[in-house]
């Protein structure tokens, strides 16, 4: 199942659609508790489920059904319950910006593709880079104007060697005013 797809949840005796985001639940063992988002609910994996919905406090148990096309009944998507309604949860989208080397010597490099401009090569720079074969490293400078940066490495560089920048953004649920009795086109101001 896709994030962000209509399902209809069941609570108790209430029945309300929402459209959840799913996202990797950390480890109990971490302080940090930031939750990756998942773009599919995959089968045999326990994953949560965020949604905006009128308020139903834990330990409730939850019924997730999905009405598949040209089906007359739903099926039951996913059971669970809730573990909090928590506001505040930080679910983090990872995006991987991917470069190659274009110049290589000892364990400095010319990469591209990267970027296109100088200005987001300088945006960017206190970022560090990795690479598939494991390297950490980081942007020195520009060079010209077409995206072309030079960048210093842990160890030696191959030619061969992908440059990678992760980069981390917050997402939301999808607001849905059905869940509450809304119009379906209603903006959170105007409910």
């Amino acid at each position: 199942m896709k994030s962000k797809d209509e399902v209809v949840m069941h609570a108790g005796f209430r029945r309300f659609s929402a459209r959840p985001i799913y996202s990797e639940i950390p480890r109990k063992s971490s302080t940090n508790k930031k939750y990756k988002f998942m773009r599919f609910l995959h089968q045999e994996i326990t994953a949560c489920a965020s949604f905006y919905a009128p308020v139903v406090f834990p330990p409730c148990r939850l019924l997730m059904s999905v009405q598949p096309e040209g089906a007359i009944t739903p099926e039951l998507a996913a059971a669970g319950s809730i573990v909090s309604v928590d506001p505040k949860q930080l679910i983090i989208k990872r995006i991987i910006l991917t470069g190659y080397p274009f110049r290589t010597q000892k364990n400095k490099a010319v990469v591209r593709f990267m970027f296109f401009n100088p200005l987001d090569i300088r945006w960017f720079k206190p970022v560090e880079l990795s690479t598939k074969k494991g390297l950490r490293g980081h942007i020195k400078e520009s060079l010209g104007t077409h995206g072309y940066m030079k960048c210093r490495f842990s160890a030696h560089i191959k030619q061969d060697d992908t440059v990678c920048m992760n980069l981390y953004k917050r997402v939301y649920p999808k607001w849905h005013p059905p869940a509450w009795g809304g119009d379906a086109n209603a903006s959170p101001e105007e409910a």
